[in-house]
């Protein structure tokens, strides 16, 4: 059987950027890469996840750097003002080592453990960037760029455009479906969310680094 470093290299050595840049609002402020699932925090879970599947990893962040430079290189966006994803994006591109760079939030602890694979399946010649799709809505944070995007993206920014699926409609994009791992990209935006998960997930035996039933 082959590595998973193996298959890496084989394909194409790939970076990862872990979006953790927002004010997370819904989740009273507190930096939601730090806040606890099932005793450890989100920003471990996704880190579990992503590790085998690429070759370099880069955490946006715009606060607790000292702490997210224990985990990983930190790039922080290039203005104060929390402009959203896109600005994440922007400075993720241009600080990856190679031409294609994947992006997911920090607070995704189900991301799935074939991710890369999925994605690596549907590039075609021509193929710009790469979007995962819950079943039922595009779930643009979790994408796979090409290095060459960067000058229109900062464009867009310049132009004030935040909306990461208007920008994505001006390039060749392939859509990848996830709706057979249904928690795959489950939303924790608030207190309650994060509890409702956890209970779930312990009441079913799940463990959340594995994502199957114990």
């Amino acid at each position: 059987m082959t590595s998973n470093s193996e298959s890496r290299t084989d394909a194409f050595p790939v970076s990862a950027v872990i979006l953790a840049g927002g004010r997370a609002t819904r989740m009273g402020g507190e930096d939601k890469g730090w806040v606890q699932l099932a005793g450890r925090p989100l920003i471990d879970h996704v880190l579990d996840r992503l590790q085998p599947q690429v070759d370099e990893i880069l955490i946006n962040a715009n606060r607790s750097q000292t702490r997210y430079q224990v985990l990983a290189p930190v790039i922080s966006d290039d203005n104060n003002d929390y402009l959203g994803p896109l600005a994440g994006m922007q400075v993720g591109l241009a600080a990856a080592r190679h031409d294609w760079v994947l992006f997911v939030p920090c607070d995704g602890p189900a991301l799935p453990c074939d991710l890369m694979s999925r994605f690596r399946a549907a590039l075609t010649p021509g193929t710009e960037l790469v979007v995962a799709h819950d079943g039922d809505w595009l779930q643009p944070v979790v994408a796979l760029l090409h290095k060459s995007l960067l000058p229109s993206l900062c464009r867009a920014l310049a132009e004030g455009e935040r909306k990461i699926d208007i920008w994505f409609a001006r390039h060749q994009m392939a859509v990848v479906s996830f709706a057979d791992e249904p928690d795959a990209f489950i939303n924790l935006n608030s207190p309650a969310e994060l509890a409702a998960y956890e209970a779930r997930l312990l009441n079913s035996a799940i463990d959340p680094q594995q994502g199957a039933a114990l």
